[in-house]
C-alpha cells in the first residue's frame, strides 16, 4: 500500500470506531432518559425517547454499511478485521438497547395517566440506575480500550438479575394484595425485564471488547443469580419493539 492508501485505511477504521462510540453515547442517553421519564412521570421526555429511537436505527444501518464496504474494499486482517466485525456487533447491541429503552418509555407514558405506584416506580429507578452505570462503564471501556474494565462489567452480570428477581417478588406481592394494581404492575414488570435485557446487552458488549482486543472468545460462564437459593421466577413474554 502507498502511504496515502494506508492513511485513508486508518482514517476509515477510526471513523467507524468513532461512529460506534457516538451511537453508544446516544443509547446511553436513551436508557437514562427513559428511566427519568418513568420516575418523574415526564410525558414530554418519554415521547422524546420514543421519537429519538429512529436515530439509533439509522446509525446501526450506517455503521453496518460502512463496515461491509471496508471489508469489501480493504480486506482487513487480524486486529483490523476484528475491529471492523466488532463495530457491527456493537452497533446491533446498541440498536437493541435503544429499542428496549423505547419500550420502557412507552410503558411509562401509559403509567403516567394512572396511579403513580411510587414505591414500585422507585424500585424501577434503582434498577435503571444500576443498568445505566453498567452500560456507561462498558462503553467507556470500549472508548479507552480498557479490557479490565470490560471484564469487570462482565463479572457483575448477576447483580442486574438479582434486582430483577427482587422486583418481580415485590410486584407479585402488590398484585396478590390488590388486584386493581395488576395492570400497572404488569407494565412495571415489562420495564424490569427490559432493563434486565439491557444489562445482557452490556455484557455482550464486554465480550465483544474482549474479543476485539485479545482475538480470543470470552469462554467463562456468565455470573448468574443462583436459583438454588430462591424460588424459580417465570419469564414474561418478550416485549418486542
Amino acid at each position: 500500500m502507498t502511504q496515502h492508501t494506508v492513511k485513508a485505511y486508518g482514517d476509515e477504521l477510526d471513523q467507524l470506531t468513532a461512529e460506534v462510540a457516538r451511537m453508544g453515547g446516544l443509547a446511553e442517553a436513551q436508557v437514562a432518559d427513559a428511566i427519568d421519564s418513568v420516575a418523574r412521570r415526564d410525558v414530554a421526555l418519554g415521547r422524546s425517547v420514543v421519537e429519538r429511537d429512529a436515530r439509533l436505527d439509522a446509525l446501526q444501518r450506517e455503521i453496518e454499511k460502512k463496515a461491509i464496504r471496508l471489508i469489501a474494499l480493504r480486506q482487513p486482517v487480524a486486529s483490523d478485521l476484528r475491529r471492523t466485525l466488532s463495530s457491527m456487533k456493537l452497533a446491533t447491541d446498541l440498536e437493541r438497547t435503544g429499542d428496549l429503552a423505547k419500550n420502557i418509555a412507552k410503558r411509562g407514558l401509559i403509567l403516567a395517566e394512572g396511579d403513580p405506584m411510587q414505591p414500585l416506580t422507585r424500585s424501577i429507578e434503582r434498577m435503571g440506575k444500576l443498568v445505566s452505570m453498567r452500560l456507561r462503564d462498558v462503553l467507556d471501556a470500549y472508548a479507552a480500550g480498557e479490557i479490565e474494565r470490560a471484564v469487570a462489567v462482565w463479572n457483575t452480570d448477576d447483580e442486574v438479575d438479582e434486582h430483577y428477581n427482587s422486583l418481580f417478588r415485590e410486584l407479585l406481592t402488590y398484585m396478590m394484595g390488590d388486584p386493581r394494581t395488576i395492570g400497572a404492575c404488569t407494565h412495571l414488570l415489562f420495564m424490569a425485564k427490559n432493563l434486565e435485557r439491557i444489562g445482557d446487552h452490556a455484557t455482550n458488549i464486554a465480550e465483544t471488547i474482549y474479543y476485539e482486543i485479545t482475538g480470543q472468545e470470552f469462554t467463562g460462564e456468565r455470573p448468574r443469580w443462583n436459583p438454588d437459593t430462591a424460588e424459580d421466577i417465570p419469564e414474561p413474554p418478550a416485549d418486542d419493539a
